[in-house]
């Protein structure tokens, strides 16, 4: 049976990560400046290329810390330094642990969105997260029409006014996880796969056009990352149990109170 917390709690030491168990790490990227400074230098010289590339200072730091902690951790899970982790990249973009320094066949996944990070790690099949920034203004309906099959945009409108940012949401971040899970992107169209979306009810990925039997292997798990935020967690079955880590930089030595926008 599937076990979970919604506490985010700061390890004491560094977990042990089990056979069919997720470790769901969240960072704060609200001031990363410095952090961003003491990360530098572990990362490669194609990480480096691609950081200065941004145009703003502040999504640069971003990116460079979201990098240094996924190296800093990757590190804890398997006996190699940081700055000697090696990624490769599917056809698709998708980093890996190159195979040579993955015995223990750790699987992980990057989502971050305005001032929040998370990221997931597994030795288990593939892993797949998002998160999202509830933007109050973003007009949901049109984008549900451009990308959500009919079974989700059915259950959308039926819904009242008062709920549909939250189902818009819970929505997007399941399906942006699932494509990220199966390492297709968005060469699988959107549309063509539904997942629930009512608020307060179970996350579960409902059908797959062409594939009926498919959706029964997907595990998908709403995060509850902070107010502000929506996020999920999408795996193949089994998932045993979840936890939910705070990782705490030095720009921000204690936990985060994410604010109602």
């Amino acid at each position: 049976m599937m076990t979970h917390s919604n506490d985010w709690n700061s390890p004491a030491h560094q977990p042990k990560l089990e056979l069919n168990n997720i470790d769901v790490w969240r960072v704060s990227l609200r001031s990363v400046s410095t952090s961003a400074k003491n990360l530098f230098g572990l990362l490669a010289n194609d990480e480096i290329d691609r950081a200065r590339r941004f145009h703003f200072q502040r999504d640069r730091d971003r990116f460079v810390v979201v990098r240094g902690v996924l190296r800093i951790l990757l590190s804890a899970y398997i006996p190699i330094s940081p700055e000697q982790i090696r990624f490769q990249y599917s056809a698709r973009g998708r980093p890996f642990l190159a195979l040579d320094q993955n015995d223990v066949m750790l699987e992980f996944n990057v989502s971050h969105s305005h001032e929040m990070a998370l990221l997931a790690f597994t030795r288990g099949p593939a892993v797949g997260i998002d998160v999202e920034y509830v933007h109050p203004d973003i007009v949901h309906e049109q984008v549900a029409e451009r990308f959500f099959s009919a079974q989700e945009i059915a259950s959308l409108r039926d819904l009242p006014d008062s709920l549909q940012a939250a189902a818009f949401f819970n929505c997007w971040t399941r399906k942006e996880a699932f494509i990220k899970a199966t390492g297709e992107g968005l060469s699988r169209p959107l549309d063509q796969f539904s997942m629930s979306l009512i608020p307060d009810e179970a996350a579960r990925l409902l059908t797959i056009q062409g594939q009926p039997e498919e959706a029964s292997r997907w595990f998908v798990q709403d995060l509850e990352p902070g107010i502000g935020y929506a996020a999920a967690l999408v795996a193949q079955n089994p998932v045993k149990q979840i936890h939910r880590w705070e990782y705490l930089l030095f720009d921000d030595p204690q936990p985060v109170e994410y604010q109602q926008v």
